[in-house]
Order: C-alpha cells, then structure tokens, then sequence
C-alpha cells in the first residue's frame, strides 16, 4: 500500500535487545499527514537502524510512503503495525485548487460551462404568496 503526505512529527524511536537472538533493535516512529481535503494522519514504523539512516525521513518533508499492515495478538487484544519499507521523495505537492476551464474547451460534449451563479429569483409581491405551503383541509400537514 502507499499513501503520501506531509511528515508532521518524528517520534523517539523504540529500542530493545531480541529475546531470541539477544541482539540490539531499532525501529523509528513517525506520522504522516495527508494532503487531502480532510486530511488523514497515519502513524508508521521504520525497522532499523541501516533502514532508518537509508530512509533519513524529516520533519515537514512531502513523501510517498509504501507500507505493509500486519494485526498481531498479545494478551487476547489485537494490534495493527504499519511498518514503511519503501519512501518516495519525488513527490510534487498536490494543487489547492483546480485550474478554471476556459469556455471554448467545455467538458461533457461542448456544453459550457458557466462561470458564474444564476441570480435569485425575485421575492413574490404577495404576501400570502410567500407560503411555501398551505394545508389543504384541517389535520392535513404534509405538503405532498
């Protein structure tokens, strides 16, 4: 999976000595944020020390990041993991707002498209008039 984003915060990284093995680990926290509309944050790991000085990842920095999701048991509680493998630093960062069409190159078969909000309608000059809505006979309240 791959998702890219804005690096919003560089955690502490996690550290410890394998059970198995008895050798010292590394993994890397950060969180990245979206650049959507509504803005999405994921919190990810990075597993190494050779995998973190490779991927170097920076505060504010515009990356795509591809990740695996793994679920994991401890206790008879389950918890995800989002561990990042691959990071893209050639990103272009996306546009806030759309370019305007230009009236000659319509979308949709060549119908234009309007540039500008159709003005409201006038307010009716009678005053009964101005009731969206009036009952028919008496306990008759819904207008359909």
């Amino acid at each position: 999976m791959e998702i890219t984003g804005k690096i919003i915060a560089v955690l502490e990284p996690r550290k410890g000595v394998s059970s198995r093995t008895g050798s010292e680990w590394i993994c890397g926290q950060y969180v990245l944020e979206t650049m959507d509309q509504y803005p999405r944050k994921l919190f990810f790991e990075v597993f190494g020390a050779d995998r973190m000085q490779q991927f170097n990842i920076q505060m504010g920095e515009i990356m795509t990041v591809s990740f695996d999701i793994d679920a994991r048991e401890y206790q008879g509680r389950w918890f995800n993991g989002v561990r990042a493998f691959r990071v893209d630093r050639n990103v272009q960062a996306a546009p806030v707002a759309a370019a305007p069409v230009a009236p000659d190159t319509a979308p949709f078969g060549g119908a234009p498209v309007p540039t500008q909000a159709p003005a409201p309608a006038a307010a009716p000059a009678d005053a009964n008039a101005a009731a969206p809505f009036a009952p028919q006979a008496e306990g008759e309240d819904l207008p359909f």
